[in-house]
């Protein structure tokens, strides 16, 4: 990867994103969008939710980015959108140093995101977690199963559609 260019106008963290999503729109085109240079955390949205898992093999693989570990995999609700989603926050810890956020939407209702357990072990319990508050679905994920609430609990707790359950087993559920 070349050297980007210093420009006074960028913070360093989006200099060094505009690096790695070059090296991703090479090889990925219109499967990402543009960067967006959010000065403390520079994303992009993966489009085309097919291409997450050899997307994230490629940062991960590729000596140019390193992307060695997932700081973080968040579960998003966009309902006027009719979409979930999900905010990885990526980084390459050691010597390159990158980090960067990436998106991926599917459908509210039935979507389903590829899982990158097999990428980054961290990720498996963090899909979990999006799973059962969110109700999405990561395919070729090897135990795709609640994680916080049990296994017959009525609906996914963060959407912003939520309604709480009066009672659980006979038992009064706070508000």
């Amino acid at each position: 990867m070349e050297e980007a260019q210093e420009n006074t106008s960028q913070s360093p963290e989006v200099i060094e994103a505009k690096a790695v999503w070059d090296v991703l729109k090479e090889k990925f085109g219109d499967a990402i969008s543009e960067l967006d240079e959010n000065p403390f955390m520079p994303f992009f949205e993966v489009l085309q939710p097919e291409h997450w898992l050899n997307i994230a093999l490629f940062m991960r693989d590729n000596p140019e980015l390193r992307f060695n570990y997932m700081a973080c995999l968040s579960g998003v609700d966009y309902p006027e959108e009719g979409k979930l989603g999900i905010v990885c926050n990526l980084e390459s810890l050691g010597e390159l140093g990158h980090k960067i956020a990436i998106k991926v939407r599917c459908k509210r209702d039935s979507g389903v995101i590829p899982s990158v357990s097999r990428v980054w072990k961290t990720a498996e319990w963090h899909e979990r977690e999006a799973f059962d508050m969110y109700g999405m679905s990561f395919s070729g994920h090897p135990d795709l199963r609640r994680i916080l609430c049990p296994e017959d609990w009525e609906g996914y707790p963060l959407r912003k559609d939520y309604k709480v359950q009066e009672t659980y087993h006979g038992i009064k559920v706070p508000n």
